[in-house]
């Protein structure tokens, strides 16, 4: 099974995932060629050589009318640009000579962002205008990240944990912290951490293209690899600022065996704690990634009747929802159990349909398949005024 694995130990932005996936194809020249040739207005691509920390990798540069753009120098370029809804990106990436599966991918990107700025921002969609994202290089970003995946066709793409860095990030609405409200929505439910070094190192565009593509976040499984991209970031840091990208092979039976499949389940008793606050507990627990948490009623010493909380998490992150469960509910202690799990590889398709595109959760291996169409999607259908 051909898979595609993206180590995101610097994060991830769209102009690195492009040049990483870029380094992993056979004819490179062409896909530059294709790219250029789309009618970006002012649009030209080009790869350089770069060095981090004494990698040598590749920054593929968007250049806009002679000038270089990129997610973290927007500020200088933005309001030259005036493809900012989303109406106006669709109408824009629907006109570009791609084949199908790359627009219906860029445009799937695309929604997901404008429903994670939605929420952010407290807006309907069709109000919101983006600014960085809406930019022509970060157009031509994921369309270009989109085009790649569909030349390299992976038949599975996973991703490590997510750095998203620390501190604050200057952006069109001011001065935000790191992650922006938009990418920690796009990363909700997606293993993260802050890392060591201070500054945005995951961007909105790189959260969107990985939710979108990649079906788990996991430590790094046994592959054979094959071949090795590296994406490198505009910025220096002590770490080297790449995305690494790893093409290998993995047997059937390798994906029977995940090296993620290792969890830790964290437990407590409570009997003095009200339903409302137990509710916060979890809820808690969720928005820290959780994988999952529930309750389960018992009884327990003097004939009262009680709550059994437990958490699922990362082996990794124990500490991190031992304190959280210690902080947040009443017990003076917690249990914890290592579980080994079974899980089918994941996938998000997009389907299209005259209410609306709906978001369908493939899970697959072991010969059994399941789709299971996302629930948001299907709420947010439910309350069209029809």
């Amino acid at each position: 099974m051909k898979t595609l694995y993206l180590e995101c130990a610097m994060g991830a932005a769209g102009d690195m995932l492009m040049a990483a996936l870029w380094e992993l194809l056979e004819d490179k020249e062409s896909f530059l060629t294709d790219m250029n040739a789309l009618g970006l207005p002012g649009v030209e691509i080009s790869a350089h050589p770069a060095e981090k920390c004494g990698i040598v990798g590749t920054q593929l540069r968007v250049a806009i009318r002679g000038a270089e753009e990129h997610e973290h120098h927007h500020h200088a370029h933005m309001h030259h640009h005036q493809h900012n809804s989303l109406r106006d990106i669709t109408a824009l990436i629907s006109a570009l000579p791609i084949p199908e599966k790359v627009r219906d991918d860029a445009l799937a990107v695309y929604r997901l962002l404008g429903d994670a700025e939605a929420q952010a921002h407290g807006k309907p969609v069709e109000q919101i205008h983006f600014h960085e994202v809406g930019t022509l290089d970060a157009v031509a970003d994921i369309v270009g990240v989109c085009w790649l995946m569909d030349r390299l066709h992976p038949a599975q793409i996973l991703a490590s944990p997510v750095a998203v860095g620390s501190g604050q990030v200057h952006c069109a609405h001011g001065i935000l912290p790191v992650p922006a409200p938009a990418t920690a929505r796009l990363l909700a439910g997606i293993p993260i951490h802050a890392g060591d070094t201070e500054g945005e190192l995951c961007t909105p565009t790189g959260a969107a293209l990985l939710r979108h593509f990649v079906a788990d976040f996991c430590a790094l499984p046994p592959l054979r690899i094959e071949k090795i991209g590296y994406g490198m970031g505009h910025k220096d840091f002590a770490r080297a600022n790449c995305v690494r990208a790893f093409w290998a092979e993995r047997a059937e039976a390798d994906t029977r065996q995940r090296s993620d499949n290792l969890v830790a389940e964290l437990s407590c008793n409570l009997d003095d704690m009200t339903g409302e606050d137990i509710g916060y507990a979890l809820q808690v627990l969720l928005d820290a990634g959780a994988l999952d948490v529930w309750t389960t009623p018992i009884g327990m010493k003097k004939c009262r009747p009680g709550v059994l909380l437990s958490c699922l998490c990362a082996v990794a992150d124990a500490d991190k929802f031992s304190a959280l469960l210690l902080r947040h509910t009443s017990t003076l202690g917690v249990r914890k159990a290592l579980l080994e799990r079974i899980t089918l590889p994941r996938r998000v398709e997009t389907v299209h349909t005259p209410l609306g595109d709906v978001r369908v959760k493939i899970s697959e291996g072991l010969g059994i398949t399941k789709c299971k169409p996302e629930f948001d999607d299907l709420a947010r259908i439910a309350d069209l005024d029809l």
